[in-house]
């Protein structure tokens, strides 16, 4: 009987010390070694959850994923099979001054390094693949970057069951689940603004992660599914502000708009048209698509597009 993997994730912490790139890495007091800061899923805990909540308790730090930078796989001793998920992960100098971090029973001492001392001292060769990733979007000029998060719905009431105008469809109630859960790990990106169709549907997905935001909902006719049907919608509009603003922010609409606002965010960044767009706006009710954009030259192209299934 095959033994089923196991699942963990973490990140490629950064910052600049005086114009200078600095990657951090943890020496953990069991193995003696000298590595990224990771860690196993909890249950119910999505990948991106993961990678944050780990980064916080082996290092103290508190940050938001940036572009992801590569999976691990490698044989444990029990012989199964760990799969890591990474990504770049930020440290503001306001998250390395209030960290929490003292020496402890897994993790002995932190250390910043630069990328040539990170790459000599790593302990294991699966870590130092995925700073060769992160080290080519540096290269790039692809770090740092902001997110602009695209949301489809959570699960409403079918049109057929419906006998009201179509955008006072309300959710289901496993729609009202989605809604809650998808807030860990839209947090776990760092949005901080919520712009949502008026569409009932979509006010309610976006009301859970508003109200952990403490922020209000900006509503947005422009990309309505009403508009978009009597041909109002305009979504290269919305989303050109939204890359020129380089905040990071999540749009609720719907699944027919969803392919436009993917569109626009091509044409707004620069970005060659694809497939890759198509994948990216196909989504499930509550599923979203991360787009990671250049923050110092937005115009440079998308740097990458993750997509997130709900977990309900």
């Amino acid at each position: 009987m095959t033994e089923t993997a196991v699942y963990a994730a973490g990140g490629v912490v950064w910052r600049l010390v005086e114009g200078k790139l600095r990657v951090l890495l943890i020496h953990r007091t069991k193995y003696r070694d000298l590595t990224l800061p990771k860690g196993k899923v909890d249950p119910g805990e999505t990948l991106a959850e993961t990678a944050v909540r780990e980064i916080r308790e082996e290092t103290g730090i508190r940050v938001s994923l940036g572009v992801p930078v590569g999976v691990s796989r490698y044989r444990m001793p029990s012989s199964r099979t760990k799969i890591v998920h990474y990504w770049a992960a930020e440290a503001t100098d306001a998250a390395v001054r209030t960290s929490t971090f003292v020496p402890n029973k897994e993790v002995a001492a932190l250390e910043w390094m630069s990328l040539k001392k990170a790459r000599k001292n790593l302990s294991y060769p699966v870590d130092i693949e995925i700073l060769d990733e992160f080290h080519r979007l540096v290269d790039e000029g692809a770090l740092p970057t902001f997110p602009i998060v695209v949301l489809r719905h959570a699960k409403a009431r079918s049109r057929d069951d419906w006998e009201g105008v179509d955008e006072a469809r309300p959710l289901t109630t496993r729609g009202r689940r989605q809604a809650e859960a998808i807030v860990g790990p839209l947090l776990a990106f760092g949005v901080r603004r919520v712009i949502s169709s008026p569409a009932e549907r979509c006010i309610r997905t976006a009301t859970p992660i508003a109200q952990a935001l403490g922020q209000r909902i900006q509503l947005c006719e422009a990309i309505g599914q009403d508009a978009w049907e009597q041909g109002r919608a305009d979504a290269r509009s919305v989303v050109g502000q939204r890359v020129r603003s380089r905040k990071p922010v999540v749009l609720t609409s719907h699944g027919p708009v969803l392919p436009d606002i993917l569109h626009e965010l091509a044409l707004a960044t620069g970005t060659m048209s694809g497939s890759y767009l198509g994948s990216a706006s196909a989504l499930e009710p509550a599923a979203f698509s991360v787009v990671h954009v250049p923050a110092e030259h937005p115009g440079a192209g998308i740097v990458a597009i993750e997509t997130h299934e709900p977990q309900v």
